[in-house]
């Protein structure tokens, strides 16, 4: 795949400096934005040196696998602290000084994001347009909880307190995310000065389609809105290979299918496209042939399995007791119990099934702990269904009155602001 490339930064309409910094490395396949605050220069410097300090660890090398390389982007986000930190600490006029960090690595179909503040990066895919940052703000927060809708956050006047930075304190939490990326994808890599004034997904998501100077547009339209913070842009467009290959190919068609899967599975249902990639990186692909088993009844295996392709046959004690089509999911209690299996399962028919074990699931809830309420949340439904259809009376099963979520719905969901 190749990189198309193309950024623009801008001081705005009201401020005397631009304290934004982009740096776009195509060839390390890095490109960062740093928005920097702080008196005297400070903010200015603290971009730019938060960006070359990232540039130079990177640029020293960094694993072929995707997760070690995230771990090593994260690592040098927080080199970059210890340096902003030490010169603020050294330097009584820079003391505080700070600055956002979004720094992208993008190798061999796969992207990796290390985030710290509110600069954010956007993927454009299908059509449709997604956030895969969390704004490390005082509002954001609020409305995470559930304190604040989003109305009453774009009416206060606290929108510029962030919560999370690269340089005021000794030590900083990164945000680290793994995500494939395919040919036709755009990756927006923007500051708040930027991003504020598109509080309208379609209308930037359509903005992100043009064909040239894009970045350009952006900054123009930010700074025809008010234009009131400096303004940075920076647009990585994945292009295919010329000609296609075949593997390129295969690997997009893969990807989408097992993330459309996954997103109209029930215990996933509450994910957004950021959280899915999470789960996505800690699950294996499994092709089984027709007539294989994939559990045994009795056995003690460990983990989730979703059929993306094909069909599976549950059977107990040698009897036939369900068909499972693709979308179907089955094991989800082996994540949180170690009790035998209930029933063999066995392909059908050649199958594709996507396996979550329960190792890896414990790993995502540790770095995402809100991946995890989520998906116990629909495992509780889920189990409360089963439990009340586990005590219908014979002449409810005789009348085939089924307590079944999708006819008698659930209470709306904790996860979504209230409106």
């Amino acid at each position: 795949m190749r990189l198309l490339v193309e950024g623009q930064t801008d001081v705005g309409r009201t401020r005397g400096h631009n304290e934004d910094f982009f740096l776009s490395d195509p060839e390390l396949g890095l490109f960062v934005v740093c928005d920097g605050m702080g008196g005297h220069a400070a903010g200015e410097l603290a971009s730019r040196m938060t960006a070359e300090t990232v540039r130079e660890v990177i640029g020293a090398g960094v694993d072929e696998a995707m997760d070690v390389a995230s771990e090593q982007l994260r690592a040098a986000v927080e080199r970059a602290n210890q340096r902003v930190f030490e010169l603020g600490v050294a330097d009584r006029t820079k003391r505080g000084m700070g600055t956002t960090c979004s720094a992208l690595l993008v190798r061999g179909g796969k992207a990796a994001l290390a985030h710290v503040g509110d600069s954010r990066l956007y993927l454009r895919r299908g059509g449709e347009l997604h956030v895969l940052s969390h704004d490390h703000t005082f509002l954001a927060e609020a409305v995470r909880q559930g304190v604040l809708t989003p109305e009453q956050a774009r009416e206060s006047e606290h929108g510029n307190i962030v919560t999370r930075a690269v340089g005021p304190q000794e030590r900083v939490l990164v945000d680290v995310l793994v995500f494939d990326v395919l040919p036709g994808d755009v990756l927006l890599l923007c500051s708040d000065g930027l991003h504020q004034y598109f509080e309208d997904d379609a209308e930037l998501g359509a903005a992100l389609d043009g064909d040239d100077e894009v970045a350009a547009t952006l900054v123009a339209t930010a700074n025809e809105r008010g234009g009131e913070d400096n303004i940075t842009a920076l647009l990585v467009r994945v292009a295919p290979s010329v000609p296609a290959e075949p593997a390129e190919l295969d690997r997009a068609t893969q990807v989408t299918a097992d993330l459309s899967t996954l997103h109209h599975v029930h215990l996933f249902s509450e994910l957004d496209l950021a959280e899915l990639t999470q789960v996505c990186a800690a699950l294996d692909s499994r092709f089984v042939a027709a007539g294989e088993t994939i559990v045994e009844q009795g056995e003690g295996t460990e983990g989730l399995y979703v059929i993306v392709e094909g069909e599976v046959e549950v059977l107990r004690d040698g009897a036939r007791v369900a068909l499972l089509p693709a979308g179907a999911h089955f094991g989800e209690m082996a994540l949180l119990n170690q009790r035998p299996r209930s029933a063999t399962v066995r392909a059908s028919t050649d199958c594709r099934l996507l396996h979550l074990p329960r190792d890896a699931f414990y790993a995502v809830v540790q770095r995402s702990p809100v991946v995890g309420v989520k998906f116990l949340w629909r495992l509780a439904q889920t189990l409360g269904v089963r439990l009340d259809d586990a005590y219908d009376t014979p002449s409810q099963a005789a009348e085939a009155v089924k307590r079944q979520t999708l006819i008698y719905g659930v209470y709306p969901s904790p996860f979504h602001p209230r409106r």
